[in-house]
């Protein structure tokens, strides 16, 4: 099965992160790399895997970005990848002994959440339709993220990726920033009842980052992983204060302006 699995994966100033990827995906007769301008060492990086392909291409989203890297790949397959996602030796093994079941498109894997390379016990981290068909795969833009449609039946993966993002909290904090304003937008503009109850939580402003807290440390048992369970709980309460602060920002802006009117 391996042989019909095309990697891709998109990029932007990964050097932290993408030599670790590539370590884990030398099975792969080529890797397809959607890079938006790089201007650090991360193409430095990657020239040292010769199976991989990095193709160049202006980012204007998630979706749009990895809808285009499907365009470029001629395989069945694609295991769709973050820069920072390490296979396990068990995850390549379970894709290797795969059959290639016309009855199932797609297969969810769930994530190991790891900082600085310490796996923690719980991640907020859902499992994700991270291997599928090509031609059975569209991306969407939801929020701040990114989600694949898949036009038929999906299964499940035993094995997991790792999630070991190593960039400086700085460029973290940022990227929450920017998220979370897209979040707000998504948030306020679709219908009430097409939200999830969680997005609804999310509304309510003060409340999710409290419940994030009590989730990360307490139900996922993060203060037992120490001082990386700590770090992990306080970049999750941090993004979904931003989110409460963007929301309490969005809600006064447009009561002033109804004011004026």
């Amino acid at each position: 099965m391996l042989a019909e699995i095309t990697p891709l994966i998109l990029t932007y100033n990964e050097a932290p992160n993408i030599d670790r990827t590539l370590q884990q995906l030398t099975w792969a007769q080529e890797i397809v790399i959607i890079d938006s301008y790089s201007t650090d060492e991360t193409l430095a990086i990657i020239a040292r895997y010769p199976q991989a392909k990095v193709i160049q291409h202006k980012f204007e989203s998630f979706a749009s970005q990895c809808n285009f890297g499907l365009s470029q790949i001629d395989s069945e397959w694609v295991l769709s990848l973050d820069a920072d996602y390490i296979l396990n030796p068990a995850l390549i093994a379970e894709m290797a002994a795969l059959s290639d079941r016309r009855e199932i498109d797609a297969y969810a894997i769930s994530f190991k959440y790891c900082v600085f390379g310490k796996p923690l016990r719980g991640t907020l981290y859902p499992p994700r339709k991270s291997l599928y068909r090509k031609h059975k795969a569209v991306y969407h833009n939801d929020g701040h993220a990114h989600r694949v449609a898949i036009d038929g039946n999906v299964g499940a993966l035993t094995q997991y990726i790792s999630h070991d993002d190593r960039k400086p909290v700085t460029r973290w904090f940022n990227a929450e920033v920017k998220y979370a304003d897209l979040e707000v937008k998504k948030l306020v503009e679709t219908p009430s009842h097409e939200l999830s109850f969680i997005e609804k939580i999310r509304l309510k402003k003060v409340i999710a980052p409290l419940l994030v807290l009590v989730y990360c440390l307490i139900v996922k048992r993060g203060i037992l992983d120490g001082w990386p369970g700590i770090y992990y709980a306080s970049q999750r309460v941090l993004a979904e204060l931003l989110l409460s602060i963007k929301l309490l920002e969005y809600q006064l802006y447009t009561s002033k302006v109804k004011h004026n009117d």
